[in-house]
């Protein structure tokens, strides 16, 4: 899968604040036989490619002069919007794996939370691979329904990788456990001190009595 984002050099470097109101982002581009070149991409289109592709997925960046496939390195959000304001684009040596984080997906059900009222704890949320870009995952799918026990676990070495992605995190990571439940503690109320309530009432009644008027 390969997206297209059309982009141009900025030669002349306009002021960020002038770039951004024409819906117009700025970026770069970098990596084999690249020097670091900045550009300016459409905003809109970096979001799209950016949600669908995430940083795995190759991008063309096709520029008037030439295109290049590239991979999303960075992204610097703004901390107001938490909106895209800058990208970094890597661009790699065709032929040759590159290492990356991928997201982790959980799916299924355990056994161990639907019957035994276990709560599923997940440790890595993205793993380590090595690919060449064409066969580089979006995401990697962890089917927890192979936890039947509460205490069990998940190891990095047993996602089911697609074909043509090695594995580069540790093999012996916990990747998602499912704990056993807490007991839940029941305060048990005090049973009420009768006597107390008993001398409370004799003493209220002799106020009344003391108050009352002697005939």
């Amino acid at each position: 899968m390969t997206i297209n984002i059309k982009a141009e050099k900025r030669t002349k470097i306009k002021k960020l604040d002038s770039l951004r109101k024409e819906g117009l982002m700025p970026a770069i581009f970098y990596g084999h036989k690249k020097e670091a070149t900045p550009i300016q991409i459409k905003k809109a289109d970096f979001i799209k490619a950016w949600r669908n592709a995430g940083e795995s997925t190759v991008i063309k960046l096709t520029t008037p002069e030439e295109e290049i496939e590239a991979l999303i390195r960075d992204v610097d959000l703004d901390p107001l919007t938490n909106e895209p304001r800058h990208a970094d684009f890597y661009v790699f040596q065709k032929g040759h794996k590159v290492e990356i984080d991928v997201p982790l997906e959980f799916i299924g059900v355990s056994p161990a939370v639907k019957d035994l009222g276990g709560s599923l704890i997940k440790i890595l949320h993205e793993v380590k691979i090595k690919a060449e870009p064409s066969n580089l995952p979006h995401q990697i799918e962890v089917d927890i329904s192979s936890i039947t026990e509460l205490e069990g676990q998940i190891l990095a070495k047993d996602i089911v990788l697609p074909k043509g992605v090695e594995l580069i995190e540790n093999e012996e990571v916990v990747v998602a456990t499912v704990a056993t439940p807490r007991a839940e503690k029941v305060e048990e109320e005090a049973p009420a001190d009768l006597s107390s309530i008993e001398v409370e009432k004799k003493g209220k009644t002799e106020e009344v009595a003391e108050s009352e008027p002697q005939e």
